[in-house]
């Protein structure tokens, strides 16, 4: 990853590179720990977040899952002195808890009280990950939820993440992102507590480890935090290499079959850019004209949603996204390597091809065409206003101000705020060219009759629409007859299709 040094426009010198090799926080010693702080006297409530620069890509070949399996042990099991179940029943009148976010390379544990509990809350949270209890009967009890949310839930319930984790596999099969943070079911299988153990030494460490607080905190509480969290050992884990992500050529598909009433598209392809580089902002307002998520200022939600109402979601990305609350990003889910991503459901299957042609015939007229100067100022005009509701939460706040050291800025959204306003219609338009393609695309198809649809997209067939609304505008009909001949080029040869519960079981996509 490139990182760019800069001058802040209050006149701030960010980071060097140097320093963020280790991947977040400024500190000069990578083996040390790294702290960072919100102090809002005023707040009654407090904020612990503790970010481990570990996750899913760090899971031994053959051992996928076992991050999770890891980290889970720490937020959802007891301590050396107090079972799961005890500390459940004194997190309850607290309101409290310890929450777990993973993800490739980042995973967070953090809860937030109020301010009258915390001694007693931190001094169980900082058990919980220091001296963890390591009981046979939690990890049994973990092992199998994972193993049922590989096999059962993922496949079975949740089409939208199945979708996206078909097309992270395209993406990244056989390399370090290349397998859901959950692991495979063989792999799973395959783990032993003695596995969790070793992984847990290994990797929760000073050098690893940025622990944070925010809010109305009492001013002894940092020194307690970072002497608690300096028992661990003085090193690191240096960054992961990671080979380039795997390119499309031309249309590459991947259908999951399974008896479902509508069907789940992710479509997508590496880019080269992360928001350390300059070109992101400029990009950032493409892919909000293009389709913010869960907003009806999307361009693909205007015109599949709300001219046809084909669905509920129809929704365009430049990085990763997590959503948080409510429909903002998550924070602390940082990645050196980043794609674009195109993501539509829940659609009829009777119109899962006109839709996939017209969403790649959209993305064709946004790359031939760019953007209007009238979107252009309506896009960068919502996301200034928009990307101020994005740290309300104290960790939100905290969780943002993390990631703004790892991508190399003082204040990420502070600068979102200098930058934006800064860049013209041409900018974008110039990150469109240089970024976005519409002919190289990996395609994931969560649906039923599978070679139905191989069939149709390796022939070209012609895909005419249906309407529920039978009073549907002409021009909107007169539109739709082009899209139903818009030409793909698939290759049957191309096309891979699959029982939806052969995916996740072994390492890689089923039959390859």
């Amino acid at each position: 990853m490139r990182h760019h040094m800069r001058i802040h426009r209050l006149g701030l010198l960010l980071v060097g590179a140097s320093l963020l090799a280790a991947g977040c926080g400024t500190k000069a010693d990578p083996n040390k720990l790294t702290a960072e702080y919100l102090p809002v006297p005023d707040n009654p409530l407090v904020h612990v977040r503790v970010l481990v620069r570990i996750g899913s890509a760090n899971d031994p070949s053959g051992k996928e899952g076992l991050c999770q399996l890891a980290w889970s042990m720490l937020a959802e099991g007891g301590t050396r002195l107090m079972s799961f179940k005890e500390i459940t029943e004194k997190f309850y009148p607290m309101a409290a808890d310890v929450s777990l976010s993973l993800d490739k390379e980042m995973s967070v544990f953090s809860g937030t009280v109020h301010k009258d509990n915390l001694a007693a809350y931190y001094a169980i949270f900082k058990d919980m990950l220091l001296d963890p209890g390591f009981r046979e009967d939690d990890f049994n009890r973990l092992k199998s939820n994972q193993l049922n949310f590989i096999e059962k839930t993922l496949t079975s319930n949740m089409d939208e993440a199945f979708g996206k984790e078909i097309l992270n596999l395209m993406l990244h099969d056989g390399l370090p992102y290349g397998h859901q943070e959950a692991g495979t079911v063989e792999s799973v299988n395959g783990l032993t507590l003695e596995d969790v153990k070793a992984f847990y030494k290994e990797q929760f460490v000073q050098g690893n480890l940025v622990v944070g607080l925010a809010g109305g905190y009492p001013a002894d509480l940092p020194a307690r935090l970072e002497s608690d969290f300096k028992r661990l050992p003085e090193t690191f884990t240096p960054h992961l290499s990671l080979p380039p992500a795997h390119v499309p050529q031309g249309i590459e598909v991947v259908i999951a079959d399974k008896p479902t009433p509508a069907t789940a598209i992710s479509m997508g392809f590496p880019v080269s850019l992360t928001k350390a580089a300059k070109d992101f902002f400029a990009l950032w307002i493409a892919g909000s004209h293009f389709g913010e998520h869960r907003q009806s200022v999307s361009h693909l939600y205007q015109k599949i949603r709300e001219e046809r109402g084909q669905n509920y979601g129809d929704y365009a990305y430049i990085e990763h996204f997590i959503q948080g609350r409510d429909k903002f990003p998550a924070p602390n889910h940082a990645r050196r390597q980043q794609y674009f991503s195109i993501w539509i459901r829940p659609l009829a299957n009777s119109n899962r091809h006109f839709v996939i042609r017209q969403a790649l015939r959209e993305l064709k007229k946004l790359v031939d065409e760019g953007i209007s100067e009238d979107r252009f100022q309506l896009v960068r005009t919502y996301l200034l206003n928009y990307t101020k509701l994005y740290a309300q939460t104290l960790g939100e706040r905290l969780g943002w101000q993390m990631d703004s050291r790892y991508y190399g800025y003082q204040d990420f959204l502070a600068e979102a705020q200098a930058v934006l306003p800064r860049l013209t219609r041409d900018d974008v338009n110039r990150a469109i060219k240089k970024y976005l393609n519409f002919d190289n695309i990996f395609l994931a198809v969560v649906t039923q009759d599978a070679e139905a649809l191989k069939n149709d997209l390796a022939s070209n067939a012609p895909s005419p629409v249906k309407y529920a609304n039978p009073n549907m505008p002409q021009a909107v009909l007169d539109e739709d007859t082009v899209i139903q001949e818009y030409p793909l080029t698939v290759k049957l040869e191309k096309v891979r299709t699959a029982p939806a519960a052969e995916f996740f079981r072994k390492a890689g996509l089923p039959g390859k």
